[in-house]
This record gives structure tokens, C-alpha cells and sequence, in this order.
């Protein structure tokens, strides 16, 4: 059965480090490009404001050009970079795991696909799940 595959640590590992490849070829020849990812897995720094937070469609487009392109790292399983969001272009920086990232298109053309990116057991937000097991140690307790 496919979810067998899709839910796969292996299998995700692989999808990363494809996720990966192709994003480093378009850096390395400066093609700008936009991903759609799943939102469940990004992190934002600062935070952005819940008005704009609840705006966001859970797979979101994230347009790579310009400044936010120039922004650009991928490292250690994410992707980051600077953008503006909302009418107000609250700035930024986007953490994102690359098995979060369900496309990767250029010049409107979708070039990848990642059905990984669905798998929400992947996707949960992964600060919080090492904060929670972090608290759930009982010999943590004195530091809640």
C-alpha cells in the first residue's frame, strides 16, 4: 500500500535528500524558484502575528525571488529563508524541513513533487514535540 511507502523513515530520508539536490542544482545555477509546503512542519522567527498565521493555507506558496532568493540556506534537513508576509510584509525567517516541502516549481512549472509532504505524522511542528518530550521526563519535572 502506498501510505506503507509514504510513511516510511526511510523512504523520507530519500525524499529529503532528493528535496535537497534539486534545490542545491537551482541555487548553485541561480534559477530562482517558489515551493508549496505543508505549514504544519515551519517554524517562524519571529513568530508571525495570528492574523497572518490564520491566513495561511495549510500547503502555502512561498514565491523565492529577489531578496528572499539572495535569503536562501538549506542545511541540516531545512530550508530557510527571509520574507515578507501579509499586507504589512511582517519580515520573517521561514524554517522548513525539506520532507515538509510537498513542491517545487519554476517559472510556474511544477519541476518536483513530494507526496511525503502529506504524511502529517512528519509534519507536526518539531520544537514542539522535543519541548513536550523534553517535560514528559520525569527527571525533568524541577525545570517546568
Amino acid at each position: 500500500m502506498i501510505t506503507d511507502i509514504i510513511e516510511n523513515e526511510e523512504y523520507k530520508n530519500l525524499v529529503c535528500k532528493q528535496v535537497k539536490e534539486t534545490i542545491d542544482y537551482l541555487l548553485e545555477n541561480n534559477h530562482e524558484f517558489s515551493i508549496t509546503a505543508n505549514i504544519d512542519g515551519i517554524t517562524f522567527n519571529p513568530e508571525l502575528p495570528k492574523p497572518i498565521k490564520e491566513q495561511l493555507a495549510k500547503f502555502s506558496l512561498f514565491v523565492l525571488s529577489n531578496y528572499t532568493y539572495t535569503t536562501v540556506g538549506i542545511d541540516d534537513g531545512f530550508i530557510s529563508f527571509e520574507a515578507g508576509y501579509g499586507s504589512e510584509n511582517f519580515g520573517s525567517v521561514a524554517k522548513i524541513p525539506l520532507h515538509s516541502i510537498f513542491q517545487i516549481v519554476v517559472e510556474e512549472s511544477i519541476l518536483y513533487i513530494n507526496s511525503v509532504a502529506t504524511v502529517d505524522k512528519f509534519n507536526k511542528n518539531l520544537e514542539q514535540n522535543s519541548m513536550n518530550v523534553f517535560k514528559n521526563n520525569p527527571n525533568n519535572k524541577k525545570f517546568k
